[in-house]
């Protein structure tokens, strides 16, 4: 697949037309619907890796069990334990290499970077998050990374959410961001350190992924 020609118009956008990029702040972008196009697949293989590396909520350093379901693909995965937050090669569940990443999740991730300015991205992590209704992710860095040069791609799919856009320091009220079903977030540069988080996700139904929502996040982690 090419995703360049590709990623804009199939039969996922319902003959809509896809609404501008619109700037969060130096070198952050909000691309409405980018992923439409490729959302069947990207869903498709959220299913394999699931198989192989089943969703499940991490302990925090504190000893709190998280809201948010995880998983995770490419060479590295995040994980959380109450030894601290970090990137390990092995799922340690399963004391295995987590699943590949696949094609759909680096073709997107390039485009999107692409598109917000950042080119040769080459992520070799991808952390999938699966909320419920009420759960919600708190402010915080993407800082477990070895390297900071490359953005992060934030890919939406199933129920709506409020993306929570911060600044430099926890202090600094967030921008409320509404993301749908294929939008697609890049930040980096300047704003590669910026606070993020999800607010509470509200009741819903998605047609595929019913009363859940799935975010993968793209990320150069070695």
């Amino acid at each position: 697949m090419n995703s360049q020609l590709e990623l804009g118009f199939s039969d996922d956008t319902r003959g809509s037309l896809p609404k501008p990029a619109r700037p969060l702040a130096p070198g952050a972008l909000l691309l409405p619907g980018f992923a439409l196009s490729t959302a069947t697949a990207l869903l498709d293989d959220v299913e394999r890796i699931s198989e192989i590396a089943p969703f499940r909520q991490m302990i925090t350093p504190g000893g709190f069990r998280m809201s948010v379901a995880m998983t995770n693909c490419g060479a590295f995965g995040w994980v959380s334990s109450e030894r601290g937050y970090r990137y390990d090669r092995l799922d340690p569940e399963r004391e295995l290499p987590w699943p590949e990443l696949p094609a759909s999740f680096l073709e997107l991730a390039q485009a999107a970077a692409s598109s917000a300015g950042f080119s040769a991205f080459e992520p070799d992590a991808c952390l999938i998050n699966r909320y419920a209704p009420g759960s919600r992710l708190t402010l915080h860095q993407d800082k477990d990374e070895r390297d900071f040069d490359s953005p992060i791609v934030s890919v939406s799919l199933g129920l709506p959410a409020v993306f929570l856009f911060g600044g430099e320091t926890r202090k600094i009220r967030p921008e409320r961001v509404p993301v749908t079903h294929g939008d697609v977030v890049v930040w980096g540069g300047p704003s590669r350190l910026r606070y993020h988080g999800v607010a509470p996700i509200k009741d819903g139904h998605h047609e595929r992924l019913g009363s859940f929502r799935l975010n993968l996040t793209l990320r150069r982690a070695g």
